[in-house]
């Protein structure tokens, strides 16, 4: 079964057993989490299409872990101006396992 959420502004395809990084989210490390906006649910040949949401269905999670992707780094130049810019970004996220979908 497979199910597709939508969390962190993203949409995710997920399966039972799936581990999968997400934007951030305020929990603690092996705390359960319940994603209740699911778009759409299958099982092979039958698939539930929610308009835009399926009523009552939710993915159950348990946080794995926490972390920070790898840099982006940002430079800005403006030739013959001696402008030059650098920046750099690190986006944090959380590590989910899905354990359950409940539709």
């Amino acid at each position: 079964m497979y199910a597709v959420v939508k969390t962190g502004g993203k949409q995710y395809r997920v399966t039972t057993g799936q581990k999968f990084k997400t934007e951030q989210i305020p929990a603690d490390v092996g705390a359960e989490i319940t994603l209740d906006q699911v778009l759409m649910a299958g099982e092979g040949e039958s698939v539930k299409i929610g308009v835009p949401l399926i009523s009552g269905a939710s993915v159950q999670c348990t946080v794995v872990s926490h972390g920070q992707y790898d840099k982006v780094r940002i430079f800005k130049m403006r030739r013959r101006k001696h402008y030059q810019k650098h920046q750099g970004h690190r986006q944090r996220y959380t590590e989910l396992r899905v354990d359950a979908i409940r539709v």
